[in-house]
């Protein structure tokens, strides 16, 4: 591609017209390091749905544990209750999920949990309530509409369709959260 700079004929990339596009949009200006570990650490809380004081919980909880602090705190995100719903295709989205829990429409371990934030463990039987599988609509609009979908559920996951419930059968790995996360920026920005 070619631009007229000023009188003369300069050679420029897809690369560096995507990057000036990239700036204009920012203000022209290079986003900081403060600013690169802010925004992932915003992004880690919106694609949760966490206000930064649990959020602060679940990193403090990650810094006294053993393992790197970065892992520790995406596993533990994964292992909420709400984002377990959504990856056992149980919810369309971890918001409905989130309201599917409040309700009372979940059972751990044959035991109704109402907090979204709460933690599952290895082996831990996730399923719906009684009340819920009587109401056939929700049923055939929300539950089996996901889960004839082709998304494919965690490998720490498993998911037994026909009882419409899943097993937890491991703690999730760095390696099974495929976002496009750096923890690392948000462990070094809390470490200031």
């Amino acid at each position: 591609m070619k631009t007229k700079v000023r009188g003369t004929t300069e050679q420029t990339s897809k690369k560096d017209v995507v990057k000036k596009k990239e700036e204009a949009k920012k203000g022209g200006r290079k986003q900081s390091e403060y600013g690169k570990q802010l925004s992932e650490k915003q992004k880690i809380k919106e694609t949760y749905g966490m206000r930064e004081k649990q959020f602060r919980k679940f990193f403090d909880a990650a810094v006294k544990s053993s393992g790197a602090t970065g892992e520790v705190l995406l596993s533990l995100l994964e292992r909420r209750l709400d984002n377990v719903v959504y990856r056992l295709k149980l919810a369309n989205t971890r918001k409905q999920a989130r309201q599917i829990i409040v309700h009372g429409h979940i059972l751990v371990n044959s035991r109704k949990v109402y907090s979204p934030s709460f933690l599952v463990s290895v082996n831990d039987q996730v399923s719906l309530a009684s009340n819920v599988v009587d109401k056939k609509e929700f049923l055939e609009q929300v539950i089996d509409k996901r889960l004839n979908i082709g998304i494919k559920v965690p490998e720490w996951l498993e998911l037994i369709k026909q009882e419409r419930k899943g097993i937890v059968l491991r703690e999730p790995a760095r390696t099974d959260i495929k976002s496009p996360i750096e923890e690392r920026l948000v462990v070094e920005l809390y470490s200031k």
